[in-house]
Order: C-alpha cells, then structure tokens, then sequence
C-alpha cells in the first residue's frame, strides 16, 4: 500500500491510496492528506500551528556516520550532548531519533538565516557543528518557498556538505571557491 500526493496547475491536491483506490482532491492538502490516512488506517496528526512572523521551525541533526571514528559511539544519550541537552539554544527542543537532534523554532529574516544563527551558536557554546536538517531523501519540490520544505532541503544539503567535506580534509577555501565557481551572488 502507498500514498501519493500531487499538486494540480489549478491550486488543488489530489492524494491517492494505491491499496484501496480512494483518490481525493481538495483545495487544503492537509484535508487531503487526512482523508488518505484515514482510509489506510493510519493514525493522523495534524501539522503544528503556524510560528510567528518572523520565526522559522526546522529540525538540526548531529547524524552519525559509520567508519569515522569520531562518530562510531554517539547516539542521543552520548555523553557529548550532555550540555546542550542541559542548556539548548532557546527555541529548541533536544528529541531521540536515534541520533542527536534538536526541534527548532528560532528567529531569523529567512530560514537561511534562522538556521545559520543556531548552527553558530551551537559550535560556539558547546563546540558540536549540527551537520544536517534530518531531510530524509531530498528530493525536487514543487514550490518556489524559500523558508519552506525546498529552503529546508537547500539547507540540509549545504550542512552535509560541508560537514563530510571536512571529513574528507577539505577547507573552507575549498568550498568557498567552489561555490564562487557556480557564479551563485
């Protein structure tokens, strides 16, 4: 059984359950979205409220990468969290998933912005450099939201990055001159 979900050129969503056949179209994705878990039998959880003008919510991930020893024993309740479990940044909430994560809601003129903020903050008080977003599998979107799921994907992909980069001993000059390459102002 699988879920689909399609934006239509009209505005709508239309969500289709592969194992049962139900197929719904509705102008609030999320109703659409409802109506197909529902059908599977899966339970719903309708999405958090809006945060605040100026605010953006985004998960930070200290992900673990086998064959680098630095990473071969962290999980959440390594000893290396301790500090910023104790005392996270404001606006973020240490969770378990499997690895070292943070639920943020933070300030920032752009999720960019919201995201850079924390990161630094986070090397600076605890010394730990958060290396990804949590993006499963980024994939193409279908939106132009900069402070949405596609801002979201372009940040995780920028954090791994960087992160497995200097895994591989390459500098900032490295990546700076690469990005400087792609003509990107």
């Amino acid at each position: 059984m699988g879920l689909t979900f399609r934006r239509n050129p009209d505005g709508t969503t239309t969500g289709r359950n592969e194992g049962s056949g139900l197929t719904v179209t509705h102008v609030d994705a999320e109703e659409v979205k409802r109506r197909l878990y529902e059908d599977a039998g899966w339970e719903y959880t309708p999405p958090p409220p809006p945060v605040p003008p100026g605010f953006h919510r985004f998960s930070l991930v200290h992900e673990e990468f086998e064959g680098f020893e630095e990473f071969e024993a962290a999980g959440f309740a390594d000893e290396r969290y301790a500090g910023l479990r104790a005392r996270p940044p404001e606006g973020c909430v240490p969770v378990d998933r499997g690895c070292f994560a943070l639920e943020c809601e933070r300030p920032g003129r752009t999720l960019l912005d919201a995201v850079a903020g924390t990161v630094a903050e986070i090397r600076r008080a605890h010394g730990l450099v958060m290396n990804s977003l949590g993006v499963d599998t980024p994939q193409e979107w279908l939106s132009e939201d900069r402070d949405g799921h596609p801002g979201t994907t372009v940040a995780h992909l920028v954090l791994t990055a960087v992160h497995r980069a200097r895994l591989l001993g390459y500098g900032r000059r490295d990546l700076v001159r690469l990005v400087d390459a792609t003509g990107v102002e």
